[in-house]
C-alpha cells in the first residue's frame, strides 16, 4: 500500500509518501513541505497548495491519501487556514477517485508513539525510527505527514480488511 499523508495548513502543508503493509518494514518514498507566501490573497494560495497536491498525487500514485482531521483550536485564523487546506488535500484526492482517510492528532500520536499526548519532537523520533531514516525529517509539518501516512498502514489498513470481511460476510447471509 502507499500512501499520501497530508498534515493541512496554509503557510506549511506537510507531505509525504510512505510505502508497506502492517507487519512489515515501511519505506519512505519522498516528503516534503508545501508552502505559500502570507503576502499572497488566501485564493491564490490555495490554488497553490492544490497545484502542488496534484503534482505529489501524479508523480507518486498513492492507493490512499491521509490527511489531518481539522480539530478546534483557540485560534481562530489557524483552524481555518488549516480547514481550507484540508478541503484542497480533500478535493484533490476526489477529483483522482482516491480513497481518503481522516485521521485524528491523537489517533495518529498514539499509533506511532503509542502516547495519544506525544509531542511533536516524539512523533518525529518515532517517525525516524520507524522508516529507519538518518536524521528526522524537518520542519515537523513533514514529520507530521509522514505520522499520517504510517498510522493509516498500520489502522486503516487493518479498518479496510475488517470492512471487507464484515460485508463478505453480510452478502452470504
Amino acid at each position: 500500500m502507499r500512501v499520501l499523508g497530508i498534515d493541512p495548513g496554509l503557510t506549511r502543508c506537510g507531505v509525504g509518501v510512505v510505502e508497506g503493509e502492517t507487519g512489515r518494514p515501511l519505506r519512505l518514498v519522498d516528503v516534503g513541505v508545501v508552502r505559500t507566501s502570507s503576502d499572497l490573497p488566501i485564493a491564490e494560495r490555495l490554488v497553490s497548495i492544490d497545484r502542488a497536491l496534484d503534482a505529489w498525487i501524479e508523480e507518486h500514485r498513492p492507493d490512499v491519501v491521509a490527511v489531518e482531521r481539522v480539530f478546534a483550536r483557540s485560534d481562530v485564523s489557524t483552524v481555518m487556514g488549516t480547514a481550507q487546506a484540508s478541503g484542497i488535500a480533500l478535493a484533490c484526492a476526489a477529483r483522482r477517485g482516491l480513497t481518503v482517510a481522516l485521521h485524528t492528532p491523537s489517533e495518529v500520536k498514539a499509533a506511532v508513539s503509542g502516547n495519544g499526548r506525544a509531542d511533536k519532537a516524539q512523533v518525529g523520533a518515532m517517525v525516524t525510527r520507524i522508516l529507519r531514516l538518518d536524521r528526522t525529517p524537518s520542519p515537523a509539518d513533514a514529520a507530521d505527514a509522514l505520522a499520517l501516512a504510517i498510522t493509516h498502514i498500520w489502522r486503516g489498513g487493518a479498518q479496510a480488511r475488517i470492512e471487507a470481511a464484515m460485508a463478505k460476510a453480510g452478502a452470504t447471509r
